[in-house]
């Protein structure tokens, strides 16, 4: 999320464009394809978040934002949870550590199927705060769902075999953790900053490659279990 839906067009177009840019140096890597993707997914995010804020300020027609609202968390509670384990799992060679990632990957899909039940039940609220809009839906055992969430998204980053993926999940946990606060707080909503940050960091690391399990994956399967 961001604090206004002009810091939403334009972080969105800006990750787009990295996006665009990480894809770019996929080629002859395949098993970074998922992980790749992931700056895309968040552009459409903040742009979809966009259509939220008119929607809630009387722009475009109430039903466009309802369903923006709609769209802005099934990528944040449905998508996300098992995309970013998902990419993880993607990475790395057969043995322990694959197994754990497979773990990540299962327990980010009971995360989303809860999520996703909440938001059927319903009701999916949008509310404008100041420099944030609040999301809310009929979420039961609301504390649980968000430790089994970081843990599913951010214990993959962390204990991904990948160095560099690794350390980035250190500072994600604790830009996540600052970033929440500062929402709480009412100090306007940087996500989307971190959005692009984020999205830099896969772009450089998909540009200068160092770690030796990227050589690992290449020659190893990844159908092999």
């Amino acid at each position: 999320m961001c604090f206004s839906a002009g810091a939403d067009v334009a972080g969105g177009v800006v990750i787009g464009a990295i996006g665009i840019d990480v894809l770019r140096h996929v080629r002859g890597r395949p098993h970074y394809a998922l992980l790749a993707t992931l700056p895309l997914v968040l552009a459409v995010h903040q742009l979809v978040e966009a259509f939220v804020w008119w929607g809630l300020q009387g722009h475009v027609p109430r039903s466009i934002g309802h369903l923006a609202t709609w769209g802005y968390l099934l990528i944040a509670f449905v998508v996300l949870p098992v995309l970013v384990p998902l990419a993880i799992l993607a990475l790395e060679p057969p043995g322990r550590r694959r197994r754990l990632m497979a773990f990540f990957v299962v327990l980010g899909a009971v995360v989303a199927g809860l999520l996703l039940a909440a938001m059927v039940r319903g009701p999916v609220v949008a509310r404008l705060a100041p420099h944030y809009i609040g999301y809310s839906s009929d979420l039961r055992a609301d504390g649980l769902v968000v430790v089994l969430y970081v843990t599913a998204t951010c214990g993959a980053l962390i204990f991904s075999g990948v160095r560099d993926i690794a350390r980035f999940g250190v500072i994600n946990l604790l830009a996540a953790a600052l970033l929440a606060r500062l929402t709480i707080d009412g100090f306007a909503s940087l996500w989307c900053a971190w959005a692009a940050v984020s999205s830099a960091a896969f772009a450089i690391h998909l540009r200068y490659p160092r770690d030796v399990i990227d050589t690992v994956a290449r020659q190893r399967p990844l159908c092999r279990t």
